[in-house]
């Protein structure tokens, strides 16, 4: 009865096929609002989609009948374990799927960021057993309808990405990336991509104009064949895509897990940056990129409160809220 129960709940979240603006809700921090006082803002300002690193019960809890729809994550120290064992994978859903049905579970995030050539690739060998234990977990209790599985990547296991058409995943670590990518495509499953303009122009100020990275470009700035782009953003996108069908998964979605823009502690941070790129970058995302014209792009803002416990100052200042519950700036958000 619950786990019926659980799936009429969650067929709610199917019957709206347009792609919600979210945040995400880190946690790496010591001053953060309630679990209900966190629901509450997200209801107040309209977001509705949130992702969160590992699960919490208490917010679960507080999530339960509110709409919002949740991305949660399996944290990169449980992927041994869950690889290991389908048991443990299915403990897993058990655990923190199944004791809130009237939660809007939407994605389940195995791992963050892993690849064999980064910081993480202690992780790398987990991950796709991982992903498809969490998958069978997902289907043996009939949630497939209404939750995906995958694995936020981030830029770095794609090459060449200029121009976009160029974009390939990187022929180093083809081993770990194509298996996954069967994997998605296999099983109809999207793809997750933390993507951040912001860094590609912190990084290369000298070749990239801010306004190409904060949506503000008056015109084209990359012509790449019959794709013209006045974004970065949507260039970065387009690279992934390309890389995606010379891959053979050309029909792959990519779900943007994480973008922003942070408000102080490096190069060209402020406030009104921060504002400019995530008000545009809402507007934007609906239009889909120059290559997927007209498929809205679901997207999670990176972050919804600033996370003092983080280092250095930059990590810090990527809340669009201040832990208060105060806005930093006036954002639209769905």
């Amino acid at each position: 009865m619950a786990i019926t129960l659980f799936v009429l709940g969650l067929l709610l979240s199917s019957l709206n096929p347009t792609a919600a603006i979210g945040t995400c809700f880190g946690q790496v921090a010591n001053n953060l609002p309630s679990p209900s006082q966190v629901v509450s803002q997200y209801k107040q300002y309209n977001i509705q989609a949130m992702r969160i690193y590992g699960p919490d019960s208490q917010l679960s809890q507080a999530l339960q009948g509110s709409g919002i729809q949740l991305m949660v994550g399996v944290p990169n120290g449980n992927l041994q374990s869950i690889a290991s064992s389908q048991g443990n994978a299915n403990s897993w859903v058990q655990n923190n799927i199944l004791p809130y049905p009237n939660v809007q579970f939407k994605y389940i995030a195995v791992g963050n960021e892993i690849r064999p050539n980064n910081g993480a690739s202690q992780y790398a060998q987990y991950v796709l057993p991982a992903m498809q234990n969490i998958w069978n977990a997902v289907k043996q209790y009939g949630l497939s309808n209404n939750i995906k599985v995958s694995t936020p990547w981030e830029m770095g296991v794609v090459t060449n990405t200029y121009p976009p058409s160029s974009g390939e995943f990187d022929p180093s670590i083809q081993s770990y990336t194509q298996p996954i990518i069967r994997f998605l495509v296999d099983n109809g499953l999207p793809l997750f991509l933390n993507c951040y303009p912001y860094f590609s122009y912190k990084d290369n100020t000298a070749d990239i104009n801010i306004n190409y990275a904060l949506f503000t470009s008056p015109g084209t700035v990359v012509q790449d064949g019959q794709y013209g782009y006045q974004n970065l953003l949507f260039a970065m996108l387009d690279s992934v895509n390309w890389a995606l069908e010379k891959a053979g998964a050309g029909g792959v979605t990519i779900i943007l897990t994480e973008t922003g823009w942070p408000t102080a502690g490096d190069v060209g941070t402020s406030i009104a940056n921060a504002q400019t790129y995530n008000n545009n970058l809402i507007q934007k995302v609906k239009q889909g990129t120059p290559k997927r014209p007209g498929q809205a792009i679901q997207t999670y803002i990176f972050d919804m409160y600033n996370e003092d416990l983080k280092s250095p100052a930059r990590e810090q200042n990527w809340g669009l809220f201040y832990n208060t519950g105060a806005p930093k700036y006036p954002v639209t958000f769905n």
